[in-house]
């Protein structure tokens, strides 16, 4: 027969304290002396007591998790670059303080809206995390008036009274830019994101603005979807031009990881014929042949910021800041190199 889990009983016995001053402790409680706090941890550390997040739930009104609602097709978030390493940062927080992640993939419009209400109505998770801030982003009105606790990843374009986890994208594209230039590229095209959202509007508004500090305008600037089926299309457009870019700026590495395999098999040697960059900085960037120009971001210390800046607020914290994490950085490699007309590429 296993052996029975210890009580909070337990605990308070071996502390010679009352099961009440047990539970003021682990809960964090004030009204108890630092000394008595002190022995009644050491009591449940020496008993192996774990508290049930059931309980703890109930005694102090919390669910000990926090939300992401995450809008994409399931089939697609698999292969996204972002995502699985933002959880991971994010669980390493939660991991360590006893919570969950509530994660929910959903569609835009009426069933994001309802997913949001679901986790406020149903007391599910204590707070959320906003991901993918577009435009005059409705979600912040809608978490406002369900009163559920928020931190927004990058700051929103409007008012919000979250406080925001910021990953500056704009230096990393400007030097991507630059670099391209410095390298000889007058016809550079831009593969630009959902302009939806508010990070896909920074990498090409900082884009188009780096190439009008040189007198340069972009050969063509395709939207798309942040998919490699996307990236392939608009690879596939942007060659056909009567003028085609000899160097393609994609707003994420999996669109120009696809990108790549497009020009190639159109017959074009990548660098020699078209120069490719991306963005993220994802795990197949530097495998794929040749390894690929990008923007090092760093997800998994963007989700453990948000975490950890997402509990302070939950934990009852006031005036809780904004959290800004190194920005992103260029990261050369083999995909660039000069322009045709110049000769041999060369990826400095």
């Amino acid at each position: 027969m296993s052996k029975q889990r210890p009580t909070i009983a337990d605990v308070a016995q071996r502390a010679g304290v009352s099961k009440g001053a047990v539970s003021f402790a682990l809960n964090g409680r004030p009204g108890l002396a630092r000394a008595t706090v002190d022995k009644i941890l050491a009591a449940a550390d020496d008993l192996g007591w774990r508290p049930s997040n059931r309980g703890r739930s109930l005694s102090v009104s919390k669910a000990f998790a926090l939300g992401l609602v995450i809008t994409r097709d399931p089939a697609v978030l698999s292969s996204d670059p972002f995502f699985p390493a933002f959880i991971a940062g994010v669980e390493s927080v939660l991991s360590s303080r006893g919570q969950a992640l509530v994660l929910q993939v959903v569609t835009a419009g009426e069933e994001e809206e309802a997913g949001y209400r679901r986790l406020a109505q149903d007391a599910r998770v204590d707070g959320v995390f906003l991901s993918d801030l577009r435009h005059d982003d409705p979600r912040i009105a809608l978490l406002t008036e369900l009163g559920l606790p928020a931190v927004t990843l990058n700051r929103p374009d409007g008012t919000s009274p979250f406080p925001a986890v910021i990953l500056d994208d704009r230096p990393g594209t400007v030097a991507v830019v630059e670099h391209l230039i410095h390298l000889g590229h007058t016809r550079i095209a831009h593969v630009a994101g959902p302009q939806a959202f508010v990070h896909a509007t920074a990498r090409s508004t900082a884009l188009l603005s780096t190439l009008a500090a040189a007198g340069l305008e972009p050969v063509a600037v395709e939207t798309s979807d942040f998919t490699a089926a996307g990236g392939i299309e608009a690879t596939r457009r942007l060659l056909t031009l009567s003028q085609p870019p000899t160097a393609i700026v994609y707003a994420n590495d999996r669109m120009a990881i696809a990108g790549l395999g497009a020009a190639q098999a159109a017959g074009l040697t990548v660098p020699d014929d078209l120069s490719i960059a991306g963005f993220d900085d994802s795990e197949l960037a530097e495998y794929v042949h040749p390894g690929l120009t990008t923007v090092r971001a760093d997800p998994f210390a963007f989700g453990e910021a948000a975490a950890q800046t997402l509990n302070l607020v939950v934990d009852g914290a006031t005036d809780v800041p904004d959290a800004e994490l190194p920005p992103a950085q260029l990261v050369v490699r083999r995909s660039t190199g000069a322009p045709p007309s110049l000769g041999s590429p060369s990826p400095a």
